[in-house]
């Protein structure tokens, strides 16, 4: 391996999901100045607003946010033709 290409800052990270609060531990070189204390450490942490644990895709359950009627919108327009 070349020798000075891997970043210098690469340390454990608490990754923390905005909308159900779960957190999980990893290592990164993602800046932060907050931390959180987890499993009874300290750590940075990193706040995101979707992770694993909350996205429809990994959890199976559905969520359709509808903002100003665009999803009715786009059904009056193309809800026929997906039927056919």
């Amino acid at each position: 391996m070349k020798k000075g290409i891997h970043p210098t800052n690469y340390r454990p990270v608490v990754f923390r999901d905005m909308s159900n609060g779960d957190m999980f531990l990893t290592k990164s070189t993602a800046k932060t100045n907050d931390t959180i204390e987890f499993e009874g450490e300290t750590y940075p942490v990193v706040k995101v607003e979707i992770s694993s644990t909350s996205h429809p895709f990994y959890t199976g359950k559905s969520k359709l946010v509808d903002t100003a009627g665009r999803v009715d919108k786009f059904m009056s327009r193309y809800g026929k033709a997906a039927k056919k």
